[in-house]
């Protein structure tokens, strides 16, 4: 028995690493208790797709706890011990606005609960890999300070800049504005690199932008390309905060980086960090997001503007992921951001008609 622990298994990349290896035959074990919805409300709910999981695999099985509750979090490990070959850490508090209003529950799950993960990892499985989903908010509000080159629908940096192809991690960390949520994924995300310096465990840690894909519980603090879809079906205004709607996201697909924990999997190394995002293959910003929206369905999105932009959001975020490909060759992108606006649209429309 081969057993896979995902944390966070109902939201998007939880559940894409369930799907992901419970198609390669792996036992996945997954531990949700639907926090999403304490977060964001019954939008934000991910029931559905925990259900849809437990409906569609056998060899799921699922734990309906709180990670924060060391004792329970121990009794899993300690049932499946040295069965377990992979941890995927992707439960998390994931907004900025969020986690301002409430910085104890903010840094209680983002930060202490990951400490408690990666203890019973410590003690029950040392041999397995340990995989934190982190964000590219650990750099905080530094990106904004690149020399911007405004266009008419985004902004952008000149070719000859070093980061023309994407942020990497010699980036700073130090001296900026993180948001209470990225310094508490930052706390994580330092720890679970020095479980792996320290320790010599075989942990790593990306650094994610935004996140697509089908089965993200999309809501307006946290899921841009899936909320938009959202309003847009739902007849609802999607409002844009700050920037003139032309902030830049690159765009990785929750299937693309899935498959990358699979390669570091299969060859992993201790305490790694990797940028990992849709770069230069995939990337867009709020309006021509908008535009490509309108494209694909043919429908009008009514939007809003507020002039405000969100305290520490990111003017423009680029992923450099050519420490991962170096290391990881064989992996490639797949989604452009076309082919995820599309997989979105269409499930979001299925949601509906059910």
């Amino acid at each position: 028995m081969s057993v896979v622990i995902v944390t966070g298994s109902g939201g998007l990349v939880g559940s894409e690493t369930v799907s992901f290896f419970c198609e390669k035959n792996f036992d996945v074990v997954g531990i949700d208790n639907d926090m999403r919805k304490f977060f964001f409300g019954r939008s934000g709910s991910v029931i559905w797709n925990l259900r849809r999981l437990k409906k569609k695999y056998n060899n799921y099985l699922h734990y309906n706890l709180d990670i924060r509750d060391e004792v329970k979090v121990n009794k899993v490990f300690k049932r499946f011990g040295k069965s377990i070959v992979l941890i995927v850490h992707s439960a998390a508090q994931p907004s900025h606005d969020w986690a301002a209003k409430e910085p104890h529950i903010d840094f209680s799950i983002n930060a202490t609960a990951t400490v408690g993960l990666l203890e019973a990892y410590r003690k029950y499985c040392p041999d397995a890999v340990f995989i934190f989903v982190s964000t590219n908010k650990v750099y905080g509000d530094r990106p904004n300070y690149l020399p911007f080159v405004e266009m008419e629908k985004r902004f952008e940096i000149e070719r000859d800049h070093r980061y023309y192809n994407g942020i990497d991690e010699s980036m700073n960390i130090d001296n900026s504005l993180h948001s209470l949520f990225g310094a508490s994924k930052l706390a994580a995300d330092i720890l679970t690199q020095e479980y792996g310096r320290y320790f010599g465990l075989k942990t790593a840690i990306f650094r994610c932008g935004c996140i697509s894909g089908p089965m993200h519980s999309g809501t307006e603090l946290h899921g841009f390309l899936s909320y938009l879809v959202r309003c847009l079906i739902m007849k609802k205004k999607y409002i844009i905060y700050g920037y003139k709607g032309k902030q830049v996201r690159d765009n990785i697909h929750s299937y693309d980086l899935v498959n990358a924990f699979y390669y570091f999997f299969k060859q992993p190394r201790c305490g790694e960090v990797y940028n990992i995002g849709g770069g230069r293959f995939a990337n867009v910003s709020i309006l021509e997001a908008i535009d490509i929206y309108q494209e694909i369905t043919k429908q009008k999105i009514d939007y809003g503007y507020v002039e405000q932009a969100r305290r520490g959001d990111h003017i423009w975020w680029i992923t450099d992921i050519s420490k991962f490909t170096s290391h990881y060759p064989q992996w490639s992108l797949t989604y452009t951001i076309e082919d995820t606006l599309r997989e979105i649209y269409t499930m979001q429309q299925s949601l509906l008609e059910r």
